[in-house]
């Protein structure tokens, strides 16, 4: 029986690694492609988010089912991974201006720079001054909760519909990141694209 439960956790951890391989690999082979000069591999949102910290600032092509556009303006889609708790969103530049409507609910390929936002201890207290001096940047028609699908690809509670709730709960997972990983900030990533298309 002991050997059995070895054996078979001998054969998790290899399909594991296997695993972290190939999204390290397709990472390495988008990056390297884009430095070739080369059309690069097209990831899917889980890759991008597994291998984040070594694609920022590198240009990438992801491709996923758009879930949400931002109605004010249509300058932002989000396109969901594996499941609906995992998404990428996707900035649109000048150049492209607005998204398409008809992305949502269809298969999107977008190309663009990955960059990463950071959400610090300056970052919340910046916002409760903004929020004091009655600035805060709208958002849709509900200013001061924000857009449900953005509070969702940011891991938040979608209920929490007051600014300081939602500082307080940023508060708490960084110190919650802090304690076991020494980092003091969340990172979150989106994709500035320059060209997409709808499938």
């Amino acid at each position: 029986m002991n050997t059995i439960k070895s054996l078979f956790f001998a054969l998790v951890a290899i399909l594991v690694a296997l695993t972290t391989s190939c999204n390290g690999n397709a990472a390495k082979q988008t990056s390297d492609a884009a430095v070739a000069g080369e059309t690069p591999v097209v990831l899917t949102i889980d890759e991008v988010l597994a291998n984040a910290d070594s694609l920022n600032g590198k240009k990438i092509v992801v491709e996923g089912v758009c879930t949400h556009i931002c109605q004010h303006g249509g300058k932002k889609i989000f396109l969901m991974g594996s499941d609906d708790h995992i998404s990428l969103r996707c900035e649109a530049n000048e150049a492209i201006g607005q998204f398409n409507p008809d992305a949502v609910n269809n298969v999107v390929q977008v190309s663009g720079v990955l960059a990463e936002e950071r959400i610090d201890e300056a970052y919340l207290v910046a916002w409760e001054e903004q929020l004091n001096a009655e600035t805060d940047e709208k958002h849709g028609e509900n200013t001061t909760a924000g857009c449900a699908t953005e509070k969702k690809n940011r891991g938040e509670e979608v209920e929490s519909n007051t600014p300081a709730k939602r500082i307080a709960g940023f508060r708490e997972r960084i110190a919650a990141r802090a304690a076991q990983e020494g980092k003091n900030y969340l990172s979150f990533y989106h994709l500035n694209a320059d060209q997409y298309e709808v499938k």
